[in-house]
């Protein structure tokens, strides 16, 4: 580290003595591209990689051009190594190193800094730093596109260029473990679904199990279903006994709940019948997701308080003897019970379950020592793949930080 740093005044706020601060345009060249003049299908299906803005990150498209296409379109050829930057849409700030060669469309600027003056990967880690605030003072409300002009105009703090290889290098270092991380995370994912599959179906049974799995409908396990309350929005406190509504359910089947995202009620012995508590199962019973995926989706309360139940969320009450709450939690992401679900649906803009709809889902069951064992080996997945999770949130935090203290010259890695 570089002791006894001092500090100059600038647009961009305190900088090292030694930094400059450039205009972007003053040591980079940019372009954007386009799309072919026609939309003749012959020009697609070739060799040449199309680029779009959501791409810029991946080693493959979804899209190709052929020679004649590219001849025949505004579309720019960009290189592996090239800074990509998405003007448009959703991914409007969004900047990557290419890792194709390929052509690019309107939606990214192809930025080519002069490698004497400047360090591609410096530059990509100081864009992502900034991001928000570009989004923040160019865009209203983050909504909108960017354009060249802007970028072009930003301003860029420029270390000498040993001490910007010296701070990719550092940056580069947490993002290849955070991708060897990701990595990890993909695979345990992968693995988890593949037990899922084996032993929610019965094709893998555990050692020590052989009784019969009998095919049921779920409302013979149940001992009770119980609807939600329709509660007014008028009459919602800031404090109170929370609300689970829909929102608390997410994707994945995981319970999720935010005190600052909540809505309230008073306590009210009347409404005792709605109260779900740590451990009780909920289901899911309106969904107006796009691919209706949440519908007659499960979780499980893993918050120790008292909730009311609002509508359209179901609380299924199983007989204990019969239904293992973890197994028929799992079951609800198999693809057979997903499938049912989305069947029953009333479809359309949103998707409803009744009652009797829930009841009337097919399952089949092992016998409730071995519904158990299944639960815990796939609870033992999950508990690792939320340990790994939880170290990648650390891995990226860190290079935050180191992002926030480097890219600025709080910390300097030079001597």
């Amino acid at each position: 580290m570089k002791q006894n740093t001092t500090y100059k005044q600038t647009e961009l706020g305190l900088i090292p003595d030694d930094w400059e601060v450039k205009k972007f345009n003053k040591f980079s060249k940019f372009y954007s591209g386009g799309t072919p003049l026609t939309s003749k299908s012959e020009y697609y299906g070739g060799e040449i990689p199309f680029i779009k803005s959501g791409e810029i990150y991946y080693d493959r498209t979804e899209q190709f051009l052929t020679q004649e296409g590219l001849n025949n379109s505004s579309a720019k050829l960009v290189y592996r190594g090239d800074l990509l930057y998405a003007l448009y849409g959703a991914n409007s700030g969004e900047v990557a190193i290419s890792q194709l060669e390929g052509a690019i469309n309107q939606a990214i600027l192809c930025i080519q800094q002069n490698k004497d003056e400047a360090e591609t990967i410096y530059l990509y880690n100081y864009l992502k730093l900034e991001k928000s605030n570009i989004i923040n003072k160019f865009l209203q409300g983050g909504q909108g596109n960017l354009s060249a002009d802007i970028i072009k105009n930003l301003q860029i703090p420029l270390p000498p260029l040993l001490e910007q290889k010296k701070i990719a290098d550092c940056l580069s270092t947490w993002d290849v473990a955070i991708e060897k991380q990701s990595a990890l995370i993909n695979a345990l994912t992968d693995r988890k679904k593949a037990l899922m599959q084996q032993l929610l179906t019965g094709k893998k049974r555990l050692p020590g199990f052989s009784g019969e799995w009998k095919e049921v409908k779920l409302g013979s396990i149940c001992e009770n279903f119980q609807n939600g309350n329709a509660f007014s929005a008028k009459d919602y406190k800031k404090t109170g006994i929370p609300i689970v509504t829909m929102g608390n359910i997410n994707l994945g089947g995981y319970f999720y709940f935010s005190e600052s995202k909540s809505n309230f009620w008073i306590e009210d012995k009347s409404l005792e019948r709605y109260e779900i508590k740590k451990g009780d199962l909920i289901i899911a019973m309106t969904d107006v997701t796009p691919e209706k995926n949440l519908i007659g989706l499960t979780s499980i309360i893993d918050i120790d308080r008292i909730f009311y139940l609002n509508q359209r969320v179901g609380h299924i009450i199983l007989k204990p003897k019969l239904a293992d709450t973890d197994f028929i939690f799992y079951l609800s992401q198999n693809s057979y019970w997903r499938n049912q679900c989305k069947a029953f649906a009333t479809l359309g803009v949103q998707a409803n379950l009744g009652t009797n709809d829930i009841k009337n889902i097919n399952i089949k069951l092992p016998p409730i020592e071995e519904q158990t064992a299944i639960a815990e080996i796939l609870a033992t997945a999950d508990r690792e793949l939320q340990l790994q999770k939880e170290k990648l949130a650390q891995l990226q935090q860190q290079k935050k930080g180191l992002m926030q203290v480097l890219l600025t010259g709080k910390k300097r890695l030079i001597n």
